[in-house]
């Protein structure tokens, strides 16, 4: 499969959440309007909603991911960095979705400010790809060697974080964590 025939949302607003979970699953269905569904319903008494931007442009939590991918019996497991990406199970892992560092940018002009930005990684036909939706295109990353390097890579950075996306009953009996390294 070409990069033209990977499914791949491109940044709007601050609905880089929205952009990795349509992303991470190769279709659109999740929206601005479904993501805000989903805040009211984690904090219904809440008049400032915690789980989005009080602007209402976005900039979801991970608990909106979490409700989000439950919706479609999916999970997102929390990597525990401390471990190596060796230890994954890629077989039992639907995606990941990660939090990054961004640079913030006003038009051509980048500020040096960074805030933290959603993304999306999948396998496509045996290949892997960034589908960061600020890229233009997907990325092929590669194979299962090159996945690994990404992500220790991208995790190499202080303050991101990665979500492996699985299927309930991965979540549950823990397979998406190679047997041999439970104690690691």
């Amino acid at each position: 499969m070409s990069e033209g025939e990977v499914f791949h949302e491109k940044q709007r607003l601050e609905l880089c959440a929205i952009h990795a979970l349509n992303n991470v699953l190769q279709e659109r269905v999740f929206t601005k309007e479904t993501a805000d569904e989903i805040c009211k319903r984690l904090a219904p008494q809440c008049v400032v909603n915690p789980h989005r931007s009080v602007l209402g442009t976005g900039n979801y939590d991970v608990n909106v991911i979490m409700a989000a991918l439950q919706s479609r019996e999916l999970a997102a497991v929390w990597w525990d960095k401390r471990r190596t990406v060796q230890n994954l199970c890629m077989s039992k892992v639907h995606g990941f979705i990660l939090n990054v560092p961004s640079r913030v940018s006003l038009g051509i002009v980048s500020l040096p400010l960074r805030r933290r930005h959603w993304l999306a990684v999948r396998q496509v036909n045996g290949q892997y790809y960034n589908l960061d939706s600020k890229l233009k295109s997907p990325v092929c990353i590669g194979g299962e060697a090159e996945l690994r390097t990404f992500l220790t890579e991208q995790l190499s950075q202080d303050v991101a974080e990665m979500l492996l996306v699985v299927r309930r009953e991965v979540e549950e009996d823990g397979s998406w964590l190679n047997p041999d390294s439970s104690s690691k």
